[in-house]
């Protein structure tokens, strides 16, 4: 099996189209790396330095963002932002084009998609502005415990805050243009290849802290008992993500014979693919946005209120909601099961799929035309959609148990599950999928499929 991976690897690079498109993606994501250790000016190096290397990695949406950046933001760098702000206005208007007629019809026009993914990049322009004064604001106010340097050594405030803003964007754009030049021009979705790259990098840092938990000075952990846990844990986990971001349910779907003009089409069968995990890592993103703010706003009202008993409590409550609690956890796994049937509302639209099958005389055998078909596949979706919504909450809940409940470093912990592991995953898949096609063009074996000479007996 290994032997066959190496020869189709090897393979890869003996097409001279896939070859450079290979190197062409290679050369644009090592691009992308270096702006993540490109240091704004203005910011003190040994301050900074001093601060990195106490620095601890966090959960929550913070972390998230953190390892979508490659630790970027950590460092201070021109890439600082990455590219989620992109990820957000993407969100931002696929959420609008669901929810909004009048740009649910321009998708639907020719050159419409053109129109909302230029609409996308003005949207990012605007959350890059908002991010980037409020990331440039946060360094400006940073000060280091260690001897009390502070981490801008820039003197004037608004010369900074314009500077900073202005490169952060650009370097925001940057990535964005990198990643739509990967899809073009190489292999896999760029910006997505880019934020799975980021993830990937966070990997010396986990090795370390894992060395740190079982070879340091002062283990923490049992190599016996907590190392081989954990190294059945991952490939349970990677197995798990591989399994239900392939699975799908394949709904039968014929097609009528009818006459287009002076042609006349014969009737086929094919089939509806419906993805078991629609809904993708949203729902963990929009449940770790939203949970970001109830513990912070308890602790401001905590600090507003004079009464001893409102004080009490709320402190009490922003304990209780902390990252990593069991209450948190609690209304984390709601938050994602809610999630995931809210995505797959916004975004599956079964009345227009049955109309669109009656226009071109499909019909699902057994079931009628137009209603009926809308509300089969309305019933399908909810199944399936509550076996990839459980799967999610409990891919999702087990980094943060391990951290917080078990004790297992942030950085050891990020890739036991979470949006890391489904986008790193995810990626490769998809990645894969596309190196197949290139080879399997050219009568080459693919990474995905059993060899040639085994298959044929």
């Amino acid at each position: 099996m290994f032997r066959n991976f190496l020869n189709t690897f090897a393979n890869c690079f003996k097409i001279p189209e896939l070859r450079s498109r290979i190197y062409f993606t290679f050369g644009l994501l090592a691009v992308a790396q270096v702006l993540g250790f490109v240091r704004v000016p203005g910011i003190n190096g040994t301050v900074l330095a001093a601060h990195f290397s106490h620095a601890q990695s966090s959960g929550g949406l913070m972390g998230l963002y953190n390892a979508f950046a490659g630790g970027a933001s950590d460092r201070c760098a021109v890439s600082a932002l990455g590219i989620m702000p992109y990820i957000t206005a993407t969100i931002i208007i696929q959420l609008l084009t669901a929810l909004w007629p009048t740009l649910s019809k321009l998708a639907r026009e020719e050159g419409g998609r053109t129109k909302i993914v230029q609409y996308g990049r003005y949207l990012t322009l605007i959350v890059c502005l908002g991010w980037g004064l409020f990331t440039a604001n946060n360094w400006w106010s940073t000060v280091y415990n260690g001897d009390g340097g502070r981490l801008v050594s820039a003197e004037n405030h608004v010369l900074f805050l314009v500077q900073t803003v202005i490169i952060l964007i650009a370097g925001t754009m940057l990535l964005v243009w990198l990643g739509e030049q990967i899809t073009e021009r190489g292999i896999g979705n760029g910006v997505s290849l880019i934020i799975a790259a980021n993830i990937l990098t966070r990997l010396p840092a986990a090795a370390t802290a894992l060395n740190g938990m079982f070879f340091g000075d002062n283990p923490t952990h049992s190599l016996l008992g907590t190392g081989i846990l954990l190294v059945i844990l991952l490939f349970a986990v990677i197995a798990g993500v591989i399994a239900i971001t392939q699975a799908q349910r394949k709904i039968p779907v014929q097609y009528a014979s009818r006459m287009v003009g002076q042609k006349m089409y014969q009737g086929s069968q094919s089939f509806m693919p419906l993805k078991v995990n629609y809904a993708g890592v949203m729902p963990i993103i929009f449940a770790q946005s939203i949970l970001m703010f109830p513990g912070l706003i308890c602790n401001a009202l905590a600090k507003m209120v004079s009464s001893p008993f409102l004080k009490d409590n709320l402190s009490s409550l922003a304990i209780a909601l902390n990252y990593g609690s069991w209450l948190y956890l609690l209304i984390y796994a709601v938050m994602i099961l809610f999630f995931s049937y809210f995505w797959v509302a916004t975004q599956f639209n079964e009345i227009q799929i049955a109309d669109d099958l009656k226009k071109n005389g499909g019909y699902i055998p057994g079931v009628r035309p137009g209603t009926g078909t809308s509300d089969y596949l309305h019933r399908a979706m909810s199944r399936i959609t509550l076996a990839g919504a459980i799967f999610l909450t409990v891919i999702a809940t087990i980094p943060i148990i391990l951290a917080k409940q078990l004790n297992i470093d942030q950085n050891v912990a990020q890739f036991f599950g979470g949006t890391s592991i489904l986008i790193a995953v995810g990626v490769l898949l998809d990645t894969m999928r596309q190196i197949e096609s290139h080879l399997q063009m050219r009568h080459y074996d693919g990474f995905l499929k059993k060899g040639k000479i085994r298959g044929r007996f």
